[in-house]
């Protein structure tokens, strides 16, 4: 009977912990697991936004720097586009001054020129600079050509 006492009495306290006591040690686990993973949420969406953040300003960084060198590329760009034009403008003055120099005191080259083009040159009217260098104005000729 002894025996039988002590069965029951483990058998009371193994009805009482698997009944009452393991649902509560459960219930507290799980509402431990919950406000952890709800801490650590929290904790997440701070440091995700914290890495958010970082790639943004690594990404306006990036894009600054893109910036900053597209600039720099188009200034030197200019410099050299204006040296060139330098170099070019410095042609052509050079070109000018040997036509310049080689067309003073060579007036029969420059008749020359001048009765060329005007073989050259059909139906238009050339004025020709008199002594006081002024053209001779030829307006009434024009009256008498019939329209054609």
């Amino acid at each position: 009977m002894n025996h039988d006492k002590n069965s029951f009495i483990f058998d009371a306290t193994l009805k009482f912990f698997v009944w009452t006591i393991l649902p509560t040690i459960s219930l507290c686990l799980v509402v431990a697991v919950i406000f952890a993973i709800s801490a650590s949420w929290a904790k997440y969406n701070v440091w995700s936004s914290g890495q958010s953040g970082k790639a943004e300003l690594m990404q306006a960084d990036w894009n600054r720097q893109i910036t900053v060198r597209e600039a720099e590329a188009k200034e030197q760009a200019a410099k050299a586009l204006a040296q060139a034009e330098i170099e070019r403008a410095k042609g052509v003055a050079q070109a000018n001054k040997i036509i310049g120099d080689s067309l003073r005191d060579n007036e029969a080259y420059l008749r020359y020129l001048w009765i060329d083009s005007l073989q050259n040159s059909k139906n238009q009217t050339i004025y020709v600079p008199t002594e006081a260098n002024l053209p001779i104005l030829e307006a009434n000729r024009f009256k008498n050509i019939p329209n054609q």
